[in-house]
């Protein structure tokens, strides 16, 4: 009976926890909810009170999607931007990571580059972009050479910093298995800097994003979503440009979310608190 008892005490103990942690998530979700709408009211009551008609709103913006998303020049907009900025955030983050493990296990490595890679990591974009152009041309390459450049120091930053703090005791441990320094850093180092590098990541996407953007405008490439968000602008189609950064700032959140899902699914160890929020 005693045993029984706990158990039947331990069950309506956790049932009482998730409904907690479900009425947690779903106040959360309704206050954001409350904010975003608050926001667009007002928005909405500030053009039309003292902004021209050409302006953007809410409700303008709303009746614009349809007939921008119906558009296939926008979609293959929308898709060479985001193709661009996908090929060039994989290649930032092969090399960063290498890089970035290269320097948190390597003192001569970290004494060599770390002074260059937190000098280029705080250089503006916009400085090096014409630069780019000059080597690549007014062309992809350049747009290419631009999100690389704007992801990539952000994942090597962070992936030499959880690199040089993988404990000590797991070192030791690997070593005492006679492990070599390939599997070192693939089954020791890379795992304990998992976090570090989902943070860069996290960086590195927007930050690519951005790049892509800031490339599109300098360089005036027709056929990109930059491009279409500039055009839009320039001719006073302020409800289709508008749709454009919607879709930009779309692209990053369901990136974000993707992260957050697959660290749920494949790390549950980190940020458990993250199926709370």
């Amino acid at each position: 009976m005693a045993i029984q008892t706990i158990d039947a005490n331990s069950a309506s103990g956790l049932i009482s926890g998730k409904k907690q942690v479900l009425s947690h998530s779903a106040t959360a979700m309704i206050a954001r909810v409350l904010t975003g709408v608050a926001i667009l009211l007002l928005w909405e009551a500030v053009v039309r009170a003292f902004a021209p008609g050409y302006v953007a709103k809410p409700s303008t913006i709303v009746m614009a999607i349809p007939k921008v998303i119906a558009d296939q020049a926008f979609r293959r907009a929308a898709a060479d931007t985001l193709l661009a900025v996908a090929e060039g955030l994989l290649i930032a983050i092969v090399f960063g990571t290498l890089i970035g493990l290269m320097m948190g296990r390597s003192q001569l490595a970290e004494r060599l580059l770390r002074h260059y890679i937190n000098g280029f990591y705080a250089v503006p974009m916009i400085i090096v972009l014409p630069l780019f152009s000059l080597w690549f041309g007014y062309s992809e390459k350049a747009r290419l050479a631009t999100v690389v450049f704007a992801a990539i120091f952000s994942i090597v930053v962070n992936v030499a910093d959880g690199a040089k703090s993988v404990s000590r005791d797991y070192i030791e441990v690997a070593r005492s298995f006679r492990s070599n320094r390939l599997r070192l850093m693939i089954d020791v180092v890379l795992p304990a800097a998992t976090p570090y590098f989902l943070a860069g990541l996290r960086l590195a996407a927007g930050r690519a994003m951005i790049g892509a953007v800031v490339a599109e405008f300098f360089i005036a490439m027709n056929g990109s979503l930059g491009y279409f968000v500039l055009y839009q602008s320039r001719t006073f189609h302020h409800n289709e440009a508008f749709v454009g950064v919607i879709a930009l700032a779309g692209s990053c959140v369901g990136f974000e979310l993707l992260i957050n899902w697959c660290t749920r699914q494949f790390l549950p160890w980190y940020r458990r608190d993250e199926s709370t929020e």
